[in-house]
């Protein structure tokens, strides 16, 4: 049972429209806002919108100078460390990289900023 596939009881069900019906979830079962929102997006959009996308590190670092370095922004779920690691080696630049976890929360903003500038400071170099 997926209770963001549920129908809303009554007129709730035929008068509101599936954007509406969100805004009733998010209220009702804050926790399934996310789900609905994945089914939203591939009903009104289409499935390639919430499907994971895979960078071909290759053509992204061409496109990567000094003064604009890679920044991937990761969602829940997505690991791209080995894809990392494997373009590092075949660049033979794995012993430039090196990796720090910035967990959820655990970080904040001063040593946030010193990653960035670590991370710049290793794909420039």
């Amino acid at each position: 049972m997926d209770p963001h596939r549920e129908d809303l009881p009554g007129k709730w069900n035929t008068d509101l429209d599936s954007f509406q019906k969100l805004i009733v979830l998010k209220c009702l079962r804050p926790d399934k806002v996310t789900n609905a929102m994945q089914d939203y997006v591939s009903a009104n959009l289409g499935q390639r919108f919430i499907e994971p996308q895979t960078a071909d590190l290759h053509l992204v670092f061409k496109d990567s100078s000094p003064t604009t370095p890679l920044i991937f922004v990761l969602s829940t779920g997505t690991d791209p460390a080995a894809d990392l690691y494997k373009f590092a080696d075949e660049m033979r630049f794995s012993k430039k990289l090196s990796a720090i976890s910035l967990g959820q929360g655990q970080v904040g903003i001063k040593e946030f900023f010193l990653f960035f500038f670590v991370f710049l400071f290793i794909v420039v170099v």
